[in-house]
């Protein structure tokens, strides 16, 4: 086989868009979005709003204001141009419209930072407090996965809320692949929340969750089943749960479907639960039942 002529091939094989690829990809030639710059966004955002832990930690408030000046800088401007791409990349505007509505987000977003640190200071503080193993705040920022994932979510929800599009996936799925956390940038979580180890954590699109919420390793926030139109197409409707405040769900429950979990109620491992309960519930896992499941029949 000679080498030259199978690169060649290879190469032109490659180069010629297929009819899948033609009705994937978005009409025209505009730039899609950067996965790196997304991730230099996120990277950003986490040095703006703890630059005493990712950046450089400065004893006095100008000089902090300085570095952190100059991340809200690159910030700006890297998040201006990715919000145009994915204006672009769903074919919901021109380029001109694009720029012109990405300024406008992006300084929106930076608006929000301030709120956005409110809110991940109570996730450290309920993770400090939540476990024992914590020897300090400092212990918890650098090294627990919820911290990452939130910072990561926070960020998304904030886009989600401004309605951009695609770069909200992105940013969660990043932090799902880094800490086996799975958030949908559409779920509205509440002040103090915590997860435990946090491997293998589902929440769907749109859940809810309340104030003082704590969820550990393997829980599920999922739907039961899902409703479609009279033409087949899947309805994008509310089908995930809603836990109130001060619900404690524990390793591997899965909570299915559009109910409410009521407020200082107690979710114990491994509990399949597609019921809703009132507030200060206790729920542990029963006596195991043999029965066969045909089509979700038993969910």
């Amino acid at each position: 086989m000679d080498i030259n002529e199978t690169l060649h091939q290879a190469v032109g094989q490659l180069s010629f868009h297929t009819a899948d690829e033609d009705r994937m990809l978005p009409a025209g030639q505009a730039p899609l979005p950067s996965v790196d710059s997304i991730r230099r966004i996120v990277e950003l955002v986490r040095q703006a709003l703890f630059s005493d832990f990712f950046y450089r930690r400065q004893p006095r408030q100008e000089l902090r204001a300085y570095y952190i000046g100059e991340c809200v800088e690159e910030l700006y401007s890297l998040l201006r141009v990715q919000v145009a791409r994915g204006y672009q990349f769903c074919q919901c505007m021109d380029e001109q419209e694009a720029r012109r509505e990405a300024d406008d987000v992006a300084l929106r977003f930076i608006a929000g930072m301030p709120e956005l640190k409110r809110l991940l200071l109570t996730d450290i503080e309920a993770m400090y407090h939540g476990d024992p193993a914590a020897s300090n705040y400092g212990e918890v920022v650098f090294c627990y996965p919820v911290i990452n994932t939130m910072i990561h979510y926070r960020t998304a929800h904030l886009l989600w809320q401004m309605e951009v599009p695609v770069l909200p996936r992105i940013i969660t799925e990043q932090a799902h692949s880094l800490t086996g956390i799975d958030i949908h940038p559409g779920a509205q979580i509440g002040e103090y929340f915590s997860i435990d180890h946090g491997t293998g954590v589902v929440i769907g699109q749109t859940a809810v969750i309340g104030h003082h919420v704590a969820l550990y390793q393997g829980v599920t926030l999922g739907a039961k089943s899902f409703r479609y139109d009279a033409d087949g197409n899947m309805l994008d409707v509310p089908r995930h749960p809603v836990l109130e405040d001060y619900v404690t769900v524990y390793s591997n429950a899965s909570i299915l479907g559009r109910i409410t979990i009521g407020h200082h109620s107690v979710i114990g491992g491994n509990v399949w639960l597609t019921h809703g309960v009132p507030p200060h519930t206790r729920i542990v896992q029963g006596k195991t039942q043999d029965g066969e499941f045909l089509d979700g029949l038993g969910i």
